[in-house]
């Protein structure tokens, strides 16, 4: 398993994607969409057919920021914010 560090380093905020919410990787594609994949009952594997641009980290770094949001750790602090200029 990678450190979770590394896995919450996939985590970035855009402030002009999503309204700023988290996504993966600096894509277009936020965290909350995955974790409602997840949710609603697909699979780990179905979410990577589906977005074959994921990886398997991305969906643990996924639940980790959700668990740590959870947890009520302040994870918005540890993810890359990324600029509208940058």
């Amino acid at each position: 398993m990678k450190a979770e560090s590394e896995l919450l380093a996939r985590i970035t905020v855009r402030p002009d994607v999503f309204g700023g919410k988290p996504i993966i990787r600096d894509m277009r594609i936020a965290v909350e969409h995955v974790l409602a994949m997840l949710a609603a009952g697909d699979t780990v594997e179905r979410v990577l057919e589906e977005y074959s641009f994921l990886e398997p980290e991305d969906i643990q770094a996924c639940l980790l920021f959700a668990h740590r949001s959870i947890e009520g750790e302040l994870v918005h602090d540890r993810v890359s914010v990324i600029s509208q200029a940058g």
